[in-house]
């Protein structure tokens, strides 16, 4: 008897950077990736995380790279250094971003923090955006470009007006880059989870039952629980062939919260 084929990889020999990959939506991205075929660059702040899981995947199929999305030299370096090393780069997933650490509101809104939030979570992106379109564009790669949004690009929020405000922003960046990076093949979507289940917050049996309780009335859907492994999967979608035909659209991941009536008291947002 024959044995069964395999699944055909989706990402077969793409080249790929991955910011914010040490950990949570980006780890887990990265080693979907992996197991498709692709290569994978791991570009965090988190050195010790992103070599371990680097190092887990395999250095065959995985590098990590010390990256700060905030400073646009290092985004430069790490883009020219992957096209030096592989020849082109194909896919950009900008996921790396921060969240508020105080739950501001307009009128207590802290500049200062606004600005931090401004920094990473919608310049560093921009500059991804910018010098992986530059090298698709002189390689000639009909390449793909992904980045986390949130459910808060949906949605006002009744705190966190800062991490909202980046959010939204996020969401014209890649509304105008796909408008104008098509005419070079290259398609710019993002990716919205609302809040993430994470093997932290699952640590003990205890605080799993807490978090099933906190999460059951962020979704429509009962008995289900969104993982980093359900956005990973939406974002290999996104960056397959098999939506070749998807660009400037915003795949929200959040178990039809957004459309329930009290959307905007329950939506917690995080990065």
């Amino acid at each position: 008897m024959a044995e069964p084929s395999k699944p055909p990889l989706k990402l077969d020999g793409k080249i790929t950077i991955i910011t914010g990959g040490a950990s949570g939506i980006g780890e887990a991205t990265a080693r979907l990736f992996a197991n498709h075929g692709a290569y994978v660059i791991i570009a965090d702040i988190q050195d010790e995380n992103g070599q371990q899981v680097a190092n887990s995947i395999g250095t065959n199929r995985c590098t990590y790279i010390h990256c700060d999305i905030s400073d646009e030299q290092q985004v430069i370096s790490i883009v020219n250094l992957t096209v030096k090393t592989h020849g082109r780069l194909d896919i950009m997933f900008s996921n790396a971003g921060i969240i508020s650490t105080s739950k501001q509101t307009v009128l207590d809104l802290n500049l200062t923090e606004l600005d931090a939030l401004l920094n990473v979570n919608v310049r560093g992106t921009a500059a991804c955006v910018k010098h992986a379109a530059r090298a698709m564009v002189e390689q000639r790669v009909r390449g793909c470009i992904v980045c986390t949004a949130s459910v808060a690009a949906s949605k006002g929020g009744s705190i966190r007006t800062d991490y909202v405000m980046t959010k939204h922003a996020l969401l014209g960046l890649v509304r105008s880059a796909s408008k104008q990076l098509g005419v070079y093949g290259i398609r710019v979507n993002c990716v919205s989870p609302s809040a993430v289940v994470t093997p932290l917050a699952k640590r003990s049996p205890e605080s799993a039952e807490k978090t099933m309780r906190l999460y059951e009335k962020l979704s429509s859907l009962k008995g289900v629980e969104l993982s980093v492994e359900d956005v990973a999967e939406a974002v290999l979608f996104l960056a397959s062939d098999g939506s070749k035909f998807v660009t400037g659209h915003d795949l929200v991941v959040d178990g039809g919260l957004t459309k329930l009536p009290d959307a905007d008291d329950l939506v917690m947002y995080d990065c």
